[in-house]
């Protein structure tokens, strides 16, 4: 069990403040040493289906991990505030195998680090380069498209489903995006601007406010409709934030933050709505 503390600490982890734009919402600083921020363990075992590729960007590159069908159309996956874990990973795997099948890439853009408490996490949020995340997305999506990929959509969770809809908004050569729990600052993006079909999902009570609560996502909802793009939202009875983290670590993670609630149903016609919007907008 968590403290009490720790539970409404959670619960105001994504407000918004106007204090330090562009990124899409602000933390408040945890108390106590964030020491144990850990580098990422090694670049993967030798038995991972991933492949380590390096993209570059500006002056610079970094890394991305890709698994799935060579010359398929491409996904960007994007992370939650933990990093590259274990996850993302996990999430990445499974759209690789969905439908006719996607090669998915995972951009590091945390440059190797992963928080593994919420604290940790935190930090690393705090720390991110919106802007530059931005562009970690545009050069993957760039990446995807010069290795063999004809269309590429971008997917995100939490921190990742915010810079997904922002992708739809900033980055050309975006055909379709999945946005799972997180919208954007408008200071980052305004989803009154997006470019490509956008589909996202919520969970009615997802307590995170300002962020990923209901009554974020029918704003972004009704953005969407000004927009003119295709668009579908979506939202969840009885689940909260993360619900898409459902494997055993997963969900013991979520329990730790206070999230208790599971719905295999609602996972799997979330991956089901997934498939078929992708499948839509990115079929060669």
């Amino acid at each position: 069990m968590i403290s009490q503390g720790s539970r409404l600490l959670t619960k105001t982890l994504f407000y918004r403040t106007k204090s330090t734009p562009p990124s899409p919402f602000s933390l408040p600083i945890l108390s106590g040493s964030l020491s144990q921020v850990r580098a990422m363990a090694s670049d993967a075992a030798a038995s991972s289906p991933f492949k380590k590729v390096q993209i570059q960007r500006d002056n610079g590159t970094f890394d991305a991990y890709v698994i799935g069908k060579e010359n398929a159309p491409g996904i960007v996956v994007l992370q939650e505030w933990w990093g590259v874990d274990f996850e993302v990973k996990n999430h990445a795997q499974k759209i690789s195998q969905l439908g006719s099948g996607y090669k998915a890439l995972i951009p590091d853009l945390y440059r190797g680090k992963v928080g593994l408490e919420v604290a940790e996490a935190q930090h690393l949020m705090e720390g991110l380069d919106w802007p530059g995340a931005v562009k970690d997305i545009e050069a993957s999506v760039n990446w995807l498209k010069a290795n063999g990929s004809k269309k590429v959509g971008v997917t995100g969770f939490c921190m990742g489903g915010a810079l997904a809809i922002a992708s739809s908004v900033l980055v050309p050569g975006v055909d379709a995006v999945v946005a799972f729990y997180g919208v954007p600052s408008p200071e980052l993006a305004d989803p009154v601007k997006t470019k490509a079909p956008v589909q996202a999902h919520f969970g009615e009570q997802d307590g995170f406010v300002g962020f990923s609560d209901p009554k974020t996502g029918k704003e972004l909802e009704e953005k969407l409709k000004a927009s003119g793009v295709p668009h579908e939202v979506y939202f969840y009875p009885g689940i909260g934030h993360a619900f898409m983290n459902c494997s055993p670590e997963g969900a013991q993670r979520r329990k730790k933050m206070g999230l208790d609630d599971e719905d295999a149903a609602a996972v799997e016609q979330a991956w089901s709505r997934f498939s078929s919007w992708m499948g839509r907008f990115l079929s060669n």
